[in-house]
């Protein structure tokens, strides 16, 4: 090569750097621009995202460019029925590329391979973005995320041979079955996840015998049929999520954690939550929820059962909601409790994971403005939001699946609950966004009222028991475990594994998974795994015998449910669990 081809062959690589860093700013800055349309009406300009550090962004070209290379490379030199090491691997546990078709065809290879690797330097850079704002950061990362999954190969029927296979295969009746289940989730406004017709609650959903002992404006008071002869002396009162229903810890026998419960011994109640109407609940804000919830449950557990300090369980929202109550019961003089269990519960929101990356001034003073006064968020949007948090799982896998290949959902309880979404009144979100997400003043002793009490969660001096997953996306174990900073008593830690929702309903009957607990008590959450012991099975069975050595002896099983005072009104599961959004 003379010495004018190399300068020229410098020149078109500087140029061809040059251009990709102009497409990477053009990418992130249209992101930016697209959050802030989103949650700006007014038409303020988005802010000019800087690049990463230009040796660093040149590295990450060059491997790219490296990488593209041996691909295109090893494509131009593969025939039919070659067996070829990728050069850019599926990630473990990606499910979208299984089908042998993707290693099989070097062209669908190539399309697979390039696609992962241009979504690796999206990521990289991503990761990479010098913003120090790390909730800034985590949205953008996020909004990546996003587009990539959007724009993967499989979501598009010239770009995935499964979906050519299976029309050719059907003589294109994959094609007609898609289109008609496309236009039976338009209708419904809704993908559908799980064969809806397979499920029902009450028929074979939320089966624990009770009945419905109390009712108001907020909630339905269920009470458990025991099924020993014998009981532990303090009941158990469960305050599940009110964003959810609560059938989610009652599925089916086999993976009810009621059920299970109530089998070991124990007396159980749990507030089931009303599906908030637009026309007539939009006005219910968080101390409504506290008084109506959580306060009142107790009164009546304590009156029926003639026991002073039940022990509590709260899940998620649901734990935030019931942690709060018993701070206004301190605050009030009271000793409300025997035992707090806290199921993937926040109280530190500093860590707030995905879903504190959406949030930020400008989007909750836009929620604020539309309904902070009166109104619901509407169930499906509040799914759409959780769904986006894993969308390969519960938004692009059942594009194909439903769609391209034209097949009908399996039926799976926990996918039924998933789509069985409950509005929240306007006012009680915003204050739980600004206060908990945006501002995270729960954790700042006297910084919050509610219902007229300075709230300190310090004063909570009862025994608790905090429970996490490892693989959690919506309250990230390591903040869940902030909470022993927070609280004023003797707690205990157990780290699940999985996921938000599989890692908490772990039925101990089928032995699967596994959970860490330690002695020692650090603040700080990463010091605490060093020394933690991992165990196979469910944390249920260590949470169970926790709980019995907080409730005191064992007494006959009472026959009747609810008292003089508080007759059963219906059969649980109740009506208010049955209301669709």
């Amino acid at each position: 090569m003379s010495e004018s081809d190399g300068k020229q062959s410098a020149v078109a690589v500087q140029a061809m750097l040059a251009a990709g860093q102009a497409m990477a700013q053009n990418f992130f800055d249209a992101l930016a621009r697209q959050h802030v349309a989103m949650q700006d009406s007014s038409g303020a300009a988005a802010p000019k995202l800087p690049l990463p550090e230009s040796d660093e962004m040149l590295r990450m070209q060059r491997a790219f460019a490296e990488k593209h290379v041996a691909l295109w490379s090893s494509m131009l030199g593969r025939k039919p029925g070659d067996v070829v090491e990728p050069v850019v691997k599926v990630e473990a546990g990606d499910r979208r590329f299984t089908a042998p078709e993707w290693s099989e065809s070097p062209m669908f290879d190539y399309v697979r391979q390039a696609y992962l690797l241009n979504a690796g330097l999206l990521k990289d850079i991503s990761d990479a973005l010098p913003i120090e704002d790390g909730r800034a950061k985590s949205r953008m990362q996020f909004l990546t995320r996003q587009y990539i999954e959007a724009l993967a190969p499989t979501n598009f029927a010239a770009t995935n041979p499964e979906f050519i296979k299976t029309a050719l295969e059907t003589k294109g009746e994959s094609i007609s079955r898609g289109l008609r289940n496309l236009l039976g989730d338009l209708e419904k406004g809704r993908i559908s996840m799980t064969d809806e017709a397979a499920f029902e609650v009450g028929r074979n959903l939320a089966l624990t015998p009770g009945a419905v002992i109390f009712e108001n404006e907020l909630m339905q008071l269920i009470q458990y049929a025991p099924l020993t002869d014998k009981v532990a002396q303090a009941p158990l009162l469960i305050v599940p999520p009110c964003i959810n229903k609560f059938y989610i810890m009652d599925l089916q026998p086999e993976n009810s954690l009621v059920r299970f419960i109530v089998e070991q011994g124990f007396t159980v109640f749990l507030v089931s939550w009303k599906n908030p109407r637009p026309d007539s609940d939009g006005h219910y804000g968080w101390d409504d929820y506290l008084e109506h919830g959580p306060l009142k449950a107790l009164e009546v557990v304590r009156a029926v059962t003639r026991v002073k300090k039940p022990n509590v369980l709260g899940f998620c929202v649901g734990g935030t909601l019931l942690s709060s109550a018993l701070a206004v019961a301190r605050a009030r003089g009271e000793d409300p409790v025997a035992s707090l269990t806290l199921m993937t519960t926040l109280l530190d929101f500093a860590d707030a994971g995905e879903l504190g990356c959406l949030v930020d001034e400008a989007s909750v003073a836009a929620r604020e403005a539309a309904i902070g006064k009166g109104g619901v968020l509407r169930g499906q949007e509040l799914a759409n939001v959780f769904s986006s948090l894993r969308a390969n799982d519960l938004v692009w896998q059942y594009v194909v699946g439903n769609y391209l290949k034209g097949n009908k959902p399996q039926a799976f309880d926990l996918l039924y609950w998933n789509s069985d979404s409950t509005n929240l009144p306007g006012p009680f979100l915003t204050w739980y966004l600004r206060n908990m997400y945006l501002e995270n003043n729960l954790r700042v002793p006297g910084r919050l009222k509610m219902l007229g009490e300075k709230v300190d969660l310090g004063k909570l001096d009862m025994p608790a028991y905090l429970m996490a997953a490892r693989e959690d996306h919506i309250v990230p174990w390591k903040s869940a475990y902030l909470a022993r900073n927070l609280l004023g008593g003797e707690t205990t830690f157990a780290l699940g594994a999985s996921g938000h929702i599989a890692g908490a309903i772990n039925p101990a009957s089928k032995n699967r998974r596994s959970y860490w607990t330690a002695s020692v008590k650090p603040t700080d959450p990463e010091e605490w795994l060093e020394q933690a012991e991992e165990h196979k099975g469910s944390w249920w069975l260590h949470w169970i015998e926790w709980l019995g050595g907080q409730s005191g002896k064992q007494v006959a099983a009472r026959g009747r449910l609810g008292s003089a005072k508080y007759e059963p009104i219906e059969p649980a599961p109740g009506r208010y669990v049955k209301e669709r959004a």
